[in-house]
């Protein structure tokens, strides 16, 4: 009778566990597991955690990675991610998060698809990227280095 029991208690508590660990998916852990893979380069990791466009843009960032030196990859594994504010708004999500090597908060996007949370990272959100905004065609562009007032050209032979 005793091993009966402890059978049916050993048999709930792994349903139970497994069961619970299958519905994690709420936008703050998809992130954080997201950034914690994506920062030490792992992105067949981070792509359990993103949709199909995500996974794409990961495997370009992937062919990249090939090319950084050692001493990059491994400073890169020394990235600390925190998580600082979710909005959820129906089936979409954006993550506010800091890293201890920037000083400024970025943003993540997500999507629930599915009843579970991805991130969702488009060529567009990540073309500029890091990039200062262009000025309006009105305002006039900052001279680096003086340039020539005209070219004059010869048609004359």
């Amino acid at each position: 009778m005793k091993k009966l029991l402890l059978s049916v208690v050993a048999f709930a508590s792994m349903t139970f566990a497994i069961m619970s660990c299958g519905n994690k998916s709420n936008p703050k852990d998809v992130s954080q597991n997201f950034l914690n893979a994506l920062t030490k380069m792992d992105y067949e990791g981070a792509k359990k955690y993103g949709t199909p466009e995500t996974g794409k843009m990961l495997d370009m960032l992937s062919s990249f990675s090939n090319m950084m030196p050692d001493s990059v990859k491994n400073k890169a594994k020394d990235i600390k991610v925190e998580i600082k504010d979710v909005k959820e708004e129906g089936d979409k999500c954006v993550v506010t998060y800091k890293n201890n090597e920037k000083d400024d908060e970025q943003t993540l996007n997500l999507i629930k698809k599915d009843g579970k949370w991805l991130v969702n990272m488009t060529k567009d959100e990540t073309m500029g990227a890091g990039e200062e905004p262009t000025p309006p065609a009105d305002e006039p562009l900052e001279e680096s280095a003086p340039m020539a007032d005209s070219v004059s050209v010869d048609t004359a032979q």
